[in-house]
């Protein structure tokens, strides 16, 4: 009487407090949690770093060895297309130009006498040739003392902001010799690269969204607008470079900053990464077929937090199951709980 009534005891006591937990259900099945293999739009994003670049830049240099007369520029300023800079020593050009053009002067009342007496057939038409080429050579020495002279006229060859002056007043200039530096920021280019895995994916008019240290939580947008003809054979990256426009200026060359591209959103199945078992290189879930659990290897691609893309291995609808592999076998009944 005794024991019987300890085993009716320990009856009531489970069916109140339910199975314990890990303990197997109905038949032995073991209990896991799955969730449902569901297709839906996923854009794969992918995050890398580059380096802002100016729109335009250069280094403004001397082509002649020569004294600088005036700096017509402040440092940091903006200036416009063909703003002058800096002035050279002119007055040796600008004699060899006053000569070179009392020259063609002389060489053009020749030719026009030369004219006037081929006429009466007292000039032959070989010396009035000789008279026309020294006029085009007379035109020539003009043309280069004019092209020397401009030399000494440094000029802005696009818009932008000038950099620290490098000259002073009086100083020697020589050929090559730096002045200035000169950017045209008003957009930036942005280069970097991306694994070449994200090639399908790359194509000029992608969007850009990039963030840099020291400028807060400012997010920067712009477009790629050219992808690099070849991959990398080292490190099978692709250089890819993107526009940002720089309206508020807050953007420099030379600035490291932070990428994110984001592809166009494509139907894909997604299903939670919790469910991944990675096994000696490969990967594999546990799909619940007819209450019993399956393993099948699966390919990833894209990620997005808490979900993975699936490109083989699972259909959409399949049951997966995300808590409890450890205690299932190939084969083995299970008792499915949905995912709350």
């Amino acid at each position: 009487m005794v024991a019987s009534g300890l085993m009716l005891l320990a009856a009531c006591s489970e069916s109140e407090t339910g199975p314990a937990v890990g303990q197997r259900g109905p038949a032995g099945a073991t209990p896991v949690v799955t969730a449902i293999a569901e297709t839906r739009a996923f854009a794969e994003a992918i995050e890398a770093v580059g380096t802002a670049l100016a729109k335009e830049s250069i280094e403004v240099t001397s082509k002649t060895s020569n004294t600088v007369t005036a700096i017509r520029f402040e440092e940091g300023q903006q200036v416009k297309a063909g703003t002058v800079l800096v002035e050279l020593d002119q007055a040796q050009a600008r004699a060899a130009l006053v000569e070179a053009e009392a020259n063609l002067l002389e060489s053009r009342n020749q030719l026009g006498r030369g004219r006037d007496l081929s006429v009466t057939q007292a000039l032959s038409r070989a010396q009035l040739d000789q008279l026309e080429t020294a006029v085009k050579t007379a035109e020539a020495r003009v043309s280069a003392a004019r092209a020397r002279l401009d030399d000494l006229v440094i000029r802005a060859p696009f818009t932008g902001t000038t950099g620290f002056r490098r000259v002073s007043l009086g100083g020697l200039v020589n050929p090559g010799s730096v002045i200035t530096t000169l950017d045209d920021t008003s957009s930036i280019k942005l280069e970097f690269t991306v694994p070449q895995s994200f090639l399908t994916h790359l194509k000029p008019g992608l969007a850009v969204t990039a963030s840099a240290d020291g400028l807060g939580d400012q997010k920067f947008t712009g477009v790629v607008t050219t992808i690099d003809s070849r991959v990398d054979p080292i490190s099978r990256a692709v250089a890819v470079r993107a526009e940002l426009p720089n309206t508020s200026g807050l953007l420099r060359p030379g600035l490291f900053m932070s990428v994110r591209l984001q592809a166009t959103a494509e139907q894909s199945i997604l299903i939670p990464e919790s469910a991944l078992v990675p096994v000696e290189g490969k990967t594999y879930v546990y799909v619940v077929e007819q209450s019993v659990a399956q393993r099948r290897e699966v390919k990833t691609a894209g990620r997005e937090p808490g979900w993975v893309v699936i490109t083989s291995g699972v259909s959409s609808g399949d049951q997966i199951i995300v808590e409890g592999m450890q205690r299932v076998r190939v084969g083995s009944p299970v008792q499915a709980e949905p995912r709350a």
